[in-house]
Order: structure tokens, then C-alpha cells, then sequence
């Protein structure tokens, strides 16, 4: 999807929303959250027209006056109850149990709640049904989702569970149909759910500890982009759309699901020992199953796949080693800055769960549409094939990435695979002890990435003097490990005397214009003591000497108390490498004068407890914007390309805003360097 805005602003009133559908404001409840996510997926994922809903349809059950919540009626015809073909009931979002997880129930264990959309479907005028038409349902609270089919029998219609709803020309069928050809790509927040939905089933109701429940998902989503992988005819991560709701089914999914697994493994050597195991019981292996494989993904975006990864690995790997991921919106920021290219190395030397790595494949992919001038998601099977094809060959031999943590090490790889179905070169090792060290990783990275051979470093290292670097043989490869004097002429020289412990920060500063080569980029996260306080005032002038300066950007606090649960205050510093005629010629004082661009956020599009935040009116109104969006959808096996004019809220953030000027700031000042 694309927008195009229109400069056109109003404002709506405080706990108002806007509904989807009609474009107008409508009371924001906890339910009205999950109805209005719901019919969005309806849209995007099925492909199923807005023009074909309604809400709040009235109908009478069993004497009484209900509503539908959402209608879906046969296309193109009369909003009336007999041309209604599908019906959704909602209800607000489950709080998390003590676990941190909702324990996910099935359709029979949600009978009670279940029992007045059946009774709508089941409803009589006398010898007819009111909802003559309707033969599908869905029941949701934004976590659980309960798909039903009506059954016709001699009396009473049956309501058999389904996996899932067909989409707009209503074919679900079996395995012939659930193959590559009916997959889908995701709506973006319905992905975030279905990888919650999975996360939730094995941590909630397998007795999982957290982080063996994760790594359960990150098995099943590398054999899934597996199955997925280019000229794959014969597909095995499928599930039929009863098979998960009875025992036989269940263990033709396991049939199907372990031997794929087995080749995962040996496809992916450098991540698995091959002793690694599916554990789940059948019941949650055929949920997990039936969930993701729905799902198109290497047709997904990388942004939808990235955030919903992201949001999953966020709360089962975070480290107590000073790391601390880093925010999708200073990730953006940071790559539209440095604006890697295809024929670059990239390197993040503290990679965590691969942000920077994934976010600089995504940035690629939308320059190879660029260059094609095509949209994102409207290519040509012979369009999208060539541009995965240079992604892929990109995240082989241009993306690398590195970390002191094998399981963050391949958290990276998983994210990476699932962004371009291919593996960068992820390396588990110590990079302040590259190019020593005997961490398995560190082999392959001195034949690939020598210091002084990567164009582009992107990097958010661990900070913090609670975990100091006080081994000799790593402090004796740092300039910035030693005790500096400052000189009569203003500049700083080293005493010969090392210091007995530095923060890693600082060593990683160094380290990373090592690993540069002369007029290479780089972006790291710094806390802002390192540009500001009076003490480190030596290692600046380390960084002015070896660098230019090509700026710098403050992040407010809120930027990482939802992130890490810190309070800490964070900049953005963008460097280049000088050649050392340049460091010669500053050290004669014969450096140019140029331009550094500078920006202050203030807001980053959430508050401190993780809430979005949206621009305001003076008189505390939120502002609506009116956008034409450009939506491409599949219906009934037709694309069709719509376009509507909608309302949407402003999210207050300057870092898009940043990048913006960033640009205009470049196009006006040469960069400096040769």
C-alpha cells in the first residue's frame, strides 16, 4: 500500500476512533479496537470489499432485539439480512495472565461465548432462516479467533470448527487449495496477532518456560520459510482446514512437519546441531501449523514480518549484558541516513536480533523497486522473482552481522531468512576481540570482513559502566583504552598508561572506524554522556580526527524506557571514515570547514508507557489527515486496485520528519571527503 496525502486536516474529539468503514468517528472502546483491527484484516486478507460490510446490523434472536457486530453480505448485492454470506462478534482484547501469556481456548472450551453467533446463524422465520444465506462465522477478542462453518442436517445446522474463513471467492477446500496458490500475504497487525496467537498457545498452555517457547515458534517459522523457498512445488507446511480439530488430523500435520524439520536442519548447518527437537504436543504443533500457514511470506511485507518478529523475540531474548533493542523508528531513521547500496558490505558488530540488518534488507528492496519503478506488492511474478533474487544474493554476500550471544546470533539469522529467504553471514564472536578470540564465528569473519573492508556499519552496542571491559588482551587493541593528556594546542595525546576498565561503548567507537574502510559510513547509538560530558571530551576529539562528523540526532528518553524499561538518554551519531591524507591534512590544520546536520527529537510516536502517541490541536483535539491510500487486493482471483480517500490520525513523531531533512540538508551541503 502507498499514500498519497492530500492537505487536508481536522479534529476528533478525545475517546473517538475512526471507524474503517464509513470514515467517521466512532466511540474508542476496548472492543471497537479489536472490531475495527478485525475488519481491516477482512479487507487486506481476504479481500473482501468494505463496501460489502456493515456494523451493528439489527436482528432479532430468540424474541429479543441483537446486533451483528460486523456483517458481510454477497458481493455487490442489498444490505439485507437474507444476502448476509458471514457474520463477526467481538469482544474486548484478554488481560495477560500471570505468565505473561492468554491461555487460548478451543471452540468447545468457548461454547458460552460462541452461543449467540450460532444462534444468529440458527435463527427462524418461520419454515427459513432469517440469515438465509450465511454460512460462515467468527468470533474474536483479538487474541482468539473461532472460525465456524454451518452445516445443514435434517434438523438443527451443525457448527463445525474451521481453521480459517476461504477468502472473497469463498473456495476453502483441502490440501489443493491450501497450497501456494491460495496463501495470502499478511495484514500487518493481523500477523503481529497470529505470532502472539502462536506464542501464547505454547507458553500459555504447554507449560513452556518463555524462552523454550520461543524457540519452539522460531522452529516451526524456519521450516515454514523453508517450504517457501523459490521453485518449491511440493509444498508440506500445510494444514487442511479441520485437521487441527481431531487426533488423525493432528498427526498427518506432525507426519508432514517433522521430516521438513529434518531438512531445515540440514539446510541450515551454521544455526542447528542437529539435535534440536519439536516437542510440542500435537495439539499445539497442528494450532501452530494451521496458523502460519495461511500465510504468504515471502509475499509479506518486511516491515509487517519485521514487527511482528520483533515483538516476539522482544520479550524472550532481552540480555542483562547492557543490551537493549533498539526502536523500530531510530532503526529507520538511522538506515535512511546512511542510505546503504546493494554493491556495499554491511555490518552490524552487535547485531542482537538483527533490527539494523533486517531494516537496511528493506531499504535495498525498496530501491530495486525504485529502480523497476514498481510499487511494492504490485510486481509481476517475473518483477518480484529478479528482485528477490538480488536481495537474496545481497543478504548472502553484503549483510553481516556479529554477537557475543549465540542465541541473539541466530534469533539475527532467523529474522534475516524470514525478510529475504536467504542467510546473511551472522558470527558468533566477541567483536572487541576480533580479530583474537576463539568463538567459532571469528574464522569466517577475518576472511570476510578484515577490519578496514566494510563500507557501512549500523550499530546499537552495549553501553553502560555496569559492564566494563577489563580484559588486558582486549583494552591493549583500543587507542581509547589509554589515560589522554590534553595537549597545548588543544588536542589530546596518549600518557602510554591503559586504563584498568573502559565502558564497552567507548571500545566499540574505535572498533567499528577499524572495521571501516577509508570513506565507509557508520550510525551508532550512543549514550549522550560520550558527546557531552566534560570527562570524555578526549574521545570526541578521537572521533573528529578519524571522522567526519555527518551528524548527529538526540532521542528523547522515551526512546528506550519502553524498549529496555531504562531511563537513559541517547543520540544518534553518523560518521565517515577519513582517508589518512585527511588525517594528515587535519593534523597540519588544513581540515575544510563543512556542514553537520543536527536535529533534537522530542517525540518518537509513543509515550513512556509504550502508548501511541497523535498529534494534538492547541485545545488538546486530535488531528485527522485526510490521505488517498492506494490498497491492491486479490478478489476472487481478480487483482483489482482501489482507491479511497480516508481519515486517519497524525502519530506525533519527528523522526520521519528528520529523515526528510536529512535529505534536503545533503542536496544543499556536499558531503565531506573524498
Amino acid at each position: 500500500m502507498s499514500d498519497n496525502k492530500i492537505t487536508e486536516f481536522q479534529a476528533i474529539d478525545d475517546g473517538k476512533m475512526l471507524d474503517y468503514l464509513s470514515n467517521e468517528p466512532i466511540k474508542e472502546t476496548p472492543k471497537e479496537i479489536v472490531r475495527q483491527r478485525t475488519v481491516r484484516a477482512i479487507f487486506h486478507e481476504y479481500g473482501i470489499d468494505v463496501n460489502d460490510m456493515a456494523l451493528d446490523v439489527p436482528i432479532k434472536v430468540n424474541g429479543r432485539r441483537k446486533k451483528i457486530d460486523v456483517a458481510i453480505f454477497e458481493r455487490g448485492s442489498a444490505h439485507e439480512l437474507e444476502n448476509i454470506r458471514r457474520i463477526i462478534m467481538c469482544d474486548k482484547e484478554p488481560k495477560k495472565g500471570k505468565k505473561g501469556a492468554v491461555k487460548m481456548r478451543d471452540h468447545a472450551q468457548a461454547k458460552k461465548d460462541l452461543e449467540l453467533m450460532e444462534d444468529m446463524m440458527r435463527e427462524r422465520e418461520g419454515d427459513d432462516y432469517v440469515l438465509s444465506s450465511c454460512k460462515w462465522g467468527l468470533w474474536t477478542n483479538g487474541i482468539e479467533l473461532f472460525y465456524v462453518e454451518k452445516e445443514e442436517t435434517r434438523f438443527e445446522p451443525r457448527f463445525k470448527p474451521v481453521g480459517d474463513w476461504p477468502l472473497a471467492d469463498e473456495t476453502l477446500g483441502s490440501r489443493d487449495v491450501a497450497s501456494h496458490a491460495q496463501l495470502r500475504r499478511a495484514d500487518n497487525e493481523m500477523l503481529q496477532i497470529a505470532f502472539r496467537r502462536c506464542h501464547n498457545f505454547i507458553h500459555g498452555n504447554e507449560g513452556m518456560p518463555k524462552d523454550a517457547a520461543f524457540w519452539q515458534f522460531l522452529y516451526l517459522i524456519f521450516a515454514k520459510m523453508y517450504d517457501e523457498r523459490p521453485g518449491n512445488r511440493n509444498r508440506e507446511f500445510w494444514a487442511g482446514p479441520t485437521e487441527q480439530f481431531d487426533a488423525e488430523g493432528r498427526k498427518a500435520i506432525r507426519t508432514r512437519i517433522e521430516p521438513l524439520f529434518e531438512k531445515v536442519k540440514g539446510q541450515y548447518k551454521t544455526i542447528f546441531n542437529g539435535n534440536e527437537e519439536i516437542t510440542l504436543s500435537d495439539r499445539a504443533l497442528a494450532f501452530m501449523v494451521s496458523e502460519l500457514a495461511k500465510y504468504d511470506f515471502s509475499r509479506t511485507g518486511m516491515d509487517a514480518k519485521g514487527v511482528a518478529y520483533q515483538e516476539i523475540v522482544g520479550t524472550n531474548l532481552r540480555g542483562d549484558r547492557g543490551q537493549y533493542f533498539t526502536p523500530r523508528g531510530a532503526i529507520k531513521l538511522m538506515v535512511e541516513i546512511i542510505a546503504p547500496k546493494i554493491d556495499e558490505k554491511v555490518l552490524d558488530p552487535s547485531c542482537g536480533t538483527g533490527g539494523f540488518l533486517v531494516d537496511a534488507l528493506s531499504y535495498i528492496n525498496r530501491t530495486l523497486h525504485d529502480e523497476k519503478n514498481v510499487e511494492i506488492g504490485d510486481e509481476t511474478t517475473e518483477e518480484f522473482g529478479s528482485i528477490q533474487e538480488r536481495l537474496g544474493k545481497f543478504s548472502r554476500s553484503n549483510l553481516f552481522g556479529c554477537d557475543f550471544d549465540p542465541f541473539l546470533c541466530r534469533a539475527s539469522q532467523m529474522n534475516v531468512v524470514m525478510a529475504s529467504n536467504a542467510m546473511a553471514s551472522i558470527n558468533h564472536m566477541n567483536s572487541l576481540e576480533f580479530p583474537q578470540g576463539d568463538l567459532k564465528g571469528v574464522k569466517d569473519a577475518k576472511n570476510k570482513i578484515p577490519l578496514g573492508s566494510v563500507d557501512v556499519i549500523l550499530t546499537n552496542p552495549p553501553f553502560g559502566s555496569d559492564i566494563p571491559v577489563t580484559d588486558r588482551h582486549i583494552l591493549d587493541q583500543y587507542e581509547l583504552a589509554n589515560v589522554w593528556e590534553r595537549t597545548g594546542d588543544g588536542g589530546f595525546r596518549v600518557t602510554g598508561r591503559k586504563k584498568d576498565a573502559v565502558s564497552p561503548e567507548v571500545l566499540f567507537i574505535e572498533r567499528c572506524v577499524q572495521w571501516l574502510k577509508p570513506g565507509g559510513r557508520m550510525g551508532i547509538v550512543l549514550p549522550d554522556g560520550i558527546l557531552g560530558n566534560p570527562g570524555d571530551e578526549y574521545i570526541r576529539w578521537w572521533i573528529m580526527r578519524h571522522c567526519w562528523v555527518l551528524g548527529s540526532v538526540d532521542l528523547p528518553v522515551e526512546s528506550f524506557i519502553v524498549e529496555a524499561n531504562v531511563n537513559i538518554l541517547t543520540s544518534l551519531l553518523f560518521l565517515k571514515k577519513k582517508t589518512q591524507a585527511e588525517i594528515d591534512a587535519a593534523d597540519l590544520g588544513e581540515e575544510p570547514e563543512y556542514q553537520v546536520f543536527m536535529a533534537v527529537a522530542e517525540k518518537v510516536g509513543f509515550d513512556r508507557r509504550g502508548n501511541t502517541l497523535y498529534k494534538r490541536r492547541p485545545d488538546g483535539e486530535e488531528i485527522v489527515e485526510e490521505v488517498e491510500e492506494v490498497e491492491r487486493i486479490r478478489i476472487g482471483g481478480e487483482s483489482i486496485t482501489r482507491r479511497l480517500r480516508r481519515k486517519r490520525k497524525v502519530v506525533d513523531d519527528d523522526l520521519p520528519l528528520i529523515a526528510e531533512e536529512f535529505k534536503k540538508f545533503r542536496a544543499e551541503n556536499a558531503e565531506p571527503g573524498s
